[in-house]
């Protein structure tokens, strides 16, 4: 039998047999204990000398031995009952004792109490890694998340589809995988950064809702939010839609379930900011890109807290305060930042520098009155001013940021999530979701002195072929948007979508306006232009990404601890030695050779 907490009860008194590894031994002379453990839980295992060669084999065994033991399972005396488990009022008298297999002395922790061994070896030994109580029930919940995920979809009338692993290099931000065909010598498939292609290509095929947990391959480096080499997305598509409105409201219910249903967390928005952009009947913002830029700084704020950037530019526009003088001048208002030392404060100014700020001024409300080293250089009516638009009270601080728009609003949104996570104002069991809307279709490239596409060029230009018509000079190119939204989760992007441009001549046309003929874009994109020449519906969709979900869920701040077999932070498998070299004939007969580093 397993050793099913809830379920040993039932065998007070019975003969069972239970399986597993030892957690630990206690030999108290007369009596030897052993805890032994399987994925489920752990039993109190007591050999008595009555049972000889049982009794010998305890003497024996180590951590992590696998044994068979048979006996009648009873209660504990009550001096003798272990509260912290679930087993603690039970044991089994152990009559027939089998040795499964040995063990070596551990390179690893497999128990959750006692200090956590490096990254490094419990990716070496994830196996064993795994063995760990809190690794067991990750795993359970992650079987249990993607269930969750499939009913809803099954739910909702989508239909599962698998697509290609091997498939074509596609003209994606990342670098693709590729794979050498030996039988066509010099030619090589590409493992799919997402089944994007082939889910409009199923849109075009008559499938009306589609959908698949999808494995996805980009050769990105890694970081903590973001697996390296391979990952999971939730991959879904749906026909004849022409509003991203109608997607995220078909989606939203789900994230929103997983998050009160599957996590047992509280859904929150805290931002008077975002409140104002959450549509009548609904829950969660649809804040436009621009205004997420302005007021966070980032197109993935986190609005579990407020903390607004704010618009000082009016109140400065005639200083005569050097540092003020600029294009743009913002402000963060930081609850009890009064309390903050001057090293930290140095601290924080330091970390601004490295944003690109030439410093950072601030001022502190304490003791009834404003502390500043800025202060003799600003007039009464801006100190006045300042402190009435951030809404500064006593025991709070306000920081500044004075330069050019991108970059006061680039340095400020970073600093508002390290004073949020230094100020512990992110509870971990509140999550806030928002969708951000209306991503710019153009951007300007400054390096190149020249429109580029802003996000993704296959996304459907709101207003279509028209608005792309009327548009003639470049400003009037970068105000088109696109109907293209993201989800983002506690301030990860955990899902982007568009409303799909299924349409030849919108498709040549915004590559037209960047200067790229037809016949570029043939070349490049043939196979789905010829597919949409046949009647392709309006479609869209989204694919939110699993791994990070599950790690924001599972209130996890490192990726690599929500999957069984991570790559480590350099994209290296250090249990199974991967990447490797492979032998010369493997190489020839792929038709590939190495050439040496000079």
């Amino acid at each position: 039998m397993r050793i099913l907490s809830d379920k040993l009860s039932e065998f007070l008194g019975k003969e069972v047999m239970v399986e597993g590894w030892v957690n630990s031994r206690r030999d108290h002379g007369g009596l030897i204990f052993i805890d032994l453990r399987d994925h489920a839980g752990i039993i109190q295992l007591v050999v008595t000398p009555e049972t000889a060669d049982s009794f010998k084999l305890a003497e024996s065994v180590r951590d992590e031995f696998v044994l068979r033991a048979t006996g009648k399972m009873r209660e504990r005396a009550p001096e003798l009952i272990n509260p912290n488990i679930p087993t603690g009022k039970i044991e089994l008298v152990v009559n027939n004792l089998e040795l499964l297999n040995r063990s070596e002395p551990l390179p690893v922790n497999t128990h959750d109490d006692g200090p956590e061994s490096s990254e490094e070896l419990r990716l070496k030994y994830r196996f064993l890694d795994l063995r760990r109580p809190k690794m067991q029930k990750r795993l359970k919940r992650r079987s249990e998340f993607y269930r969750f995920i499939r009913n809803y979809m099954y739910d909702h009338g989508f239909t599962e589809v698998t697509t290609p692993i091997l498939a074509n290099s596609s003209p994606e931000g990342a670098r693709d995988f590729l794979v050498p065909s030996r039988l066509h010598p010099g030619k090589f498939y590409a493992l799919p950064q997402a089944p994007q292609q082939f889910k409009q290509l199923l849109m075009v095929g008559g499938v009306d809702k589609y959908f698949q947990i999808a494995p996805c391959f980009r050769d990105e480096d890694p970081r903590a939010d973001r697996l390296y080499g391979d990952f999971y997305q939730l991959d879904f598509e749906m026909s004849f839609v022409d509003d991203g409105e109608i997607v995220r409201k078909e989606i939203q219910p789900l994230y929103e379930e997983l998050t009160t249903k599957f996590a047992k967390k509280k859904l929150v928005c805290r931002s008077e900011v975002a409140k104002q952009y959450i549509p009548k009947g609904e829950t969660v913002p649809r804040m436009p890109f621009v205004v997420s830029m302005e007021n966070y700084g980032v197109d993935k704020p986190d609005l579990r807290y407020g903390m607004e950037l704010i618009e000082l530019t009016d109140v400065f526009s005639k200083t005569d305060f050097k540092v003020f003088k600029q294009p743009c001048v913002k402000a963060l208002c930081v609850k009890g930042g009064a309390k903050l030392t001057r090293r930290e404060i140095d601290e924080f100014t330091e970390k601004a520098r490295k944003l690109g700020a030439g410093g950072l001024a601030y001022i502190l409300y304490s003791d009834g009155e404003e502390k500043s080293p800025i202060l003799k250089f600003m007039s009464e009516e801006e100190i006045k001013a300042v402190r009435e638009r951030t809404g500064a009270k006593e025991g709070d601080a306000v920081f500044f940021g004075a330069d050019e728009r991108e970059k006061v609003n680039k340095v400020l949104g970073q600093l508002r999530i390290l004073f949020a996570d230094h100020m512990g104002i992110k509870n971990p069991d509140e999550v806030a979701l928002t969708w951000i809307v209306d991503f710019p279709f153009y951007e300007w490239d400054d390096k190149n002195k020249k429109l580029d596409f802003g996000h993704n060029p296959f996304s459907m230009p709101k207003g279509g072929l028209g608005a792309l018509e009327k548009a003639e000079t470049t400003e009037e190119k970068l105000a088109i948007v696109a109907d293209q939204y993201d989800m983002v989760m506690n301030g990860y992007e955990v899902a982007s979508g568009a409303v799909r441009n299924y349409n030849p001549e919108i498709m040549y046309k915004v590559f037209n306006i960047l200067g790229y003929n037809n016949e570029y874009v043939e070349a490049r994109f043939g196979g789905m232009l010829a597919a949409f020449k046949f009647g392709a519906p309006p479609h869209a969709g989204a694919a939110p990404g699993l791994d990070r979900i599950f790690m924001i869920l599972e209130d996890e701040e490192n990726i690599r601890d929500i999957v069984a077999f991570p790559k480590n932070g350099n994209g290296v498998d250090l249990m199974m030695n991967s990447p490797s070299p492979v032998d010369q004939i493997q190489l020839d007969e792929a038709h590939l050779a190495i050439v040496p580093e000079e």
